[in-house]
């Protein structure tokens, strides 16, 4: 072989030779320059919680007042005072109103005139309130058994002449016929004197319907409570039942709350009821009293009523409130921050860390307890759920820090 070739074919081989080392250095520096993957993110984690908390309806309802009544007039009249306006606070008996006296006053003189006449007719002192009498001790039944008494003798003397044949049988029998009409005369006197005590008890009637229709002149009110509308005006003449002011209780007030049908199975009357009304943060407190006995066909819903004290009248009648009834004073549930919850597409779930990494677990959430959540489904006791997950996704690897 020439000298030429063999120069070419060293050159040959040795550019080879270097062309292998030089990948297998390249090979071998591979693995060092690798890029290495995210550290593990530090977040903290809680525990889920069980503690017991009363469980409670949710609903809304209206104040209304314990009871209302319309004042009116029970005689006519014309108004002569009215004491009262809207909004006034009034006590049970309180004077309301009154109707002009006059007529009812002179009424009542009447009566009394003709109570006294009645009992001097019957042998009575014109006043007092003795009303009873022994028949026989009156001057009309006096005089009438004298009278009997008299025609008893004459007619039991004739039957003595008539026998000794002294006077003829006419005699005989106009004396008995005088001695019957004696009889039915002294009858009817004590029929006269029972008739004219009857009279007196008319005429006492009559003395008292007089004086209550003078008391009812004055009109009062039936009960502690708040005017809400007054109707009538001095001046004005009112007939028998025409209104004259409308009146509320408002200590207590009557809460009524339609219930849902599901939740109302469990309301019981004396349990305690919370609510709060538009416009007042302060939280007032009181307790079912009564349940319908039906349910609403229109809406599903029971309703349910309850009394709410209202002695200083903040409340008033007519509010819209939100309610919550409590129906069972301890009820054990799981709880974790709300701040661990993620919702995404409607879907509700919290990161756990098991093993290093995050697990993504699908829960039911239910009522909120200030910062805490309650979780109907998906998480027991004790698991420990990352308190704010932020971006995280499930199978990141995480550190718990305190």
């Amino acid at each position: 072989m020439s000298l030429p070739v063999l120069a070419a074919f060293a050159l040959a081989l040795a550019l080879l030779l270097s062309g292998c080392q030089s990948q297998g250095s390249v090979g071998a520096e591979e693995p060092k320059s690798k890029p290495a993957g995210p550290p593990p993110r530090e977040v903290k984690v809680t525990p889920a919680v069980e503690r017991s908390v009363a469980r409670t309806v949710a609903a809304t309802g209206t104040l209304a007042a314990d009871d209302q009544v319309v004042l009116g007039t029970k005689v006519a009249g014309r108004l002569a005072e009215i004491a009262v306006d809207l909004g006034t606070r009034v006590k049970r008996g309180q004077v309301v109103g009154k109707l002009d006296q006059s007529d009812f006053k002179l009424r009542v003189e009447q009566a009394e005139a003709a109570l006294q006449q009645a009992r001097v007719r019957l042998g009575l002192s014109p006043t007092g309130s003795d009303e009873k009498v022994d028949p026989e001790q009156t001057a009309i039944v006096r005089q009438a058994r004298a009278m009997l008494d008299d025609a008893r003798l004459t007619r039991d003397r004739s039957v003595r002449l008539a026998q000794q044949e002294l006077i003829a049988r006419a005699q005989l029998d106009s004396a008995e016929a005088a001695l019957q009409v004696s009889e039915g005369r002294y009858q009817d006197a004590i029929e006269e004197v029972r008739n004219r005590q009857a009279v007196i008890a008319q005429r006492r009637s009559e003395l008292d319907l007089a004086r209550q229709q003078l008391a009812d002149t004055v009109i009062l009110s039936p009960l502690d409570g708040v005017v809400s509308l007054k109707q009538a005006s001095v001046g004005e003449y009112l007939p028998a039942g025409a209104p004259v002011a409308t009146m509320v209780r408002v200590h207590p007030l009557r809460l009524r709350v339609p219930v849902p049908e599901r939740e109302g199975a469990g309301v019981r009357a004396g349990h305690a009821v919370t609510l709060t009304v538009e416009g007042d943060p302060t939280l007032y407190r009181g307790r079912v009293v009564r349940l319908s006995p039906i349910v609403q066909e229109q809406n599903r819903t029971l309703l349910v009523e309850g009394e709410v004290p209202n002695e200083r009248g903040f409340l008033r009648p007519g509010s819209f409130a939100r309610v919550e009834i409590m129906t069972e004073v301890s009820q054990p549930m799981v709880t974790v921050p709300a701040t661990a919850i993620i919702v995404f597409a409607g879907v509700e779930k919290v990161l756990l860390v098991r093993r290093g990494k995050t697990a993504e677990v699908r829960v039911t959430t239910g009522r909120r307890l200030g910062l805490d959540v309650e979780i109907v489904e998906g998480l027991k006791r004790g698991d420990p759920v990352v308190t704010v997950p932020g971006n995280l996704a499930g199978g990141q690897p995480v550190t718990v820090v305190p």
